[in-house]
């Protein structure tokens, strides 16, 4: 199984099945919080919660220790952490609405929240030591922004040397960003994939400092979605349309997503809309940080199934569908989202600020992560400084022997060709730079702030593995 996908084909509904080719690398306050939880998640889930923000407060979120059993049928329990003691955070809003979220940390360790793929303000981005201090165990920090996109982004810990451990004991959520006239389905479900390392009696396996830590990174023995374990088994009328929001919160394990007896649509890329397009062979790549929103009609008979399987070993499942009962009224035919706003219309390549970004080792096997020959630090000067609305170039080249996935905060970017004549037409915030080989993405600094681009495989990052831009 390839870790990552250099070239991907996929078809465009309604175009006569001519195939495309196209190069993928990885490719009032009315917020509600619902848990993450093996149940299926609709549009008419009730979000009623205790921790449910009221109209003159913050959404309170309380990242504790919460003993769980991952593994069906352990002996033990595993020391997880969440947040308000429930079984995972989702914060849920409407595009335009302000999200107020205080975080109060009840965790031995310092904490920050990165909402992966929000182009919100820098004060706001959640990366401890740059744009915030730490959140110290006993305090709290009031997160409060408005995104500018719709769209499914994924809540992770974000303190670099500190950041692998919170991830690896669950501390990962959602924010669903909802358009302002949702495509019309049936379910809209949530499926947050998770990786667990578990000892023979359930508990989590020990961490290990950072200057031990494997190069693959902490990769777990058992998956779930959501929290609970696989497969997440979904029963709906015959002919019902779905929509899936994929996301990857392991810690260092990159997978494939193959969909058995099912036709999925791809609507969005990391939070963007994109051209409706069928996935070649219905499997998608999938490495930490990546997120997918994805539609799928059911088949119109009862009794029908299908699977989505992560393609590690010979195939695990992790959701299945069946349809019962009587047949749905057939809808109308699957159309691209709407596209967000201020996106960047064009990149005027010619006039582009270039960066090299060379991805090392410090020596063949160490976990000494170096970018341009410098580990990053809390002083490290900026990769760039750039002044605001700046087209950006930055060629990323990895030097390792694995894969490497990076996100660029605050921004969206084009993964370019390899002449620099042209952009693959969908934009990414995480991409994957394969081994031994050199990428170019194309962005326009149009957020001021200081902004990570940092490997999504946590170890890696707290090993050092980042740098930043300044936009002025």
């Amino acid at each position: 199984m390839p870790n990552d996908l250099t070239e991907s084909l996929f078809e465009v509904p309604g175009a006569n099945s001519a195939p495309l080719t196209r190069r993928l690398f990885g490719l009032g306050l009315s917020v509600s919080v619902l848990s993450l939880s093996g149940k299926a998640l609709s549009k008419n889930s009730d979000p009623k919660n205790k921790d449910r923000p009221q109209a003159d407060g913050p959404l309170h979120w309380r990242a504790r220790p919460s003993p769980a059993r991952i593994r069906p049928g352990a002996a033990g329990q595993a020391e997880t952490w969440t947040f308000g003691g429930s079984a995972g955070g989702v914060a849920k809003l409407k595009v335009g609405e302000e999200l107020r979220l205080r975080l109060t940390n009840e965790t031995p360790k310092p904490l920050s929240l990165h909402w992966h793929g929000v182009r919100g303000p820098n004060a706001m981005d959640g990366v401890g030591g740059l744009t915030q201090e730490p959140v110290a165990p006993g305090q709290s920090f009031d997160y409060r922004f408005t995104p500018p996109d719709s769209g499914t982004f994924l809540i992770r810990p974000c303190v670099p040397g500190g950041s692998a451990e919170p991830a690896g004991r669950g501390l990962t959520g959602l924010l669903i960003v909802e358009e302002s006239a949702p495509p019309e389905v049936d379910q809209d479900l949530l499926l947050l994939v998770d990786d667990w390392k578990l000892a023979d009696d359930g508990a989590l396996a020990p961490f290990e400092p950072t200057a031990s830590a494997q190069p693959s990174g902490r990769l777990g023995n058992v998956l779930t979605i959501n929290r609970q374990a696989v497969p997440m088994k979904v029963e709906t009328a015959p002919g019902s349309r779905i929509r899936l929001r994929l996301a990857n919160a392991c810690n260092a394990r990159t997978m494939r997503l193959r969909f058995d007896g099912l036709k999925p649509y791809v609507i969005a890329v990391d939070s963007q809309p994109t051209d409706t397009f069928e996935p070649l062979r219905a499997s998608l790549p999938f490495p930490p940080g990546t997120r997918y929103d994805v539609m799928m009609d059911l088949p119109a008979e009862a009794g029908a199934t299908g699977t989505l399987i992560a393609q590690i070993g010979d195939g695990i499942a992790l959701a299945q569908f069946t349809t019962a009962g009587e047949k749905r009224v057939e809808l109308s035919t699957i159309t691209p989202l709407s596209e967000n706003k201020k996106l960047p219309t064009e990149i005027k390549l010619q006039n582009a600020i270039r960066k090299d970004v060379t991805i090392e080792t410090s020596e063949a096997g160490s976990t000494r992560w170096t970018i341009n020959g410098t580990p990053g630090t809390a002083k490290m000067p900026p990769l760039a400084s750039v002044p605001r609305g700046s087209p950006v170039v930055l060629a990323l080249t990895n030097k390792t022997p694995f894969t490497q996935p990076f996100h660029l905060h605050g921004h969206v970017f084009r993964l370019l060709h390899a002449l620099d004549d042209g952009w693959e037409p969908y934009f990414l915030d995480t991409v994957q730079v394969p081994e031994n080989r050199t990428i170019r993405i194309a962005f326009v600094a149009d957020n001021p702030g200081k902004w990570l681009l940092a490997s999504t495989v946590m170890e890696r990052f707290d090993a050092g593995l980042w740098t930043w831009v300044e936009v002025s």
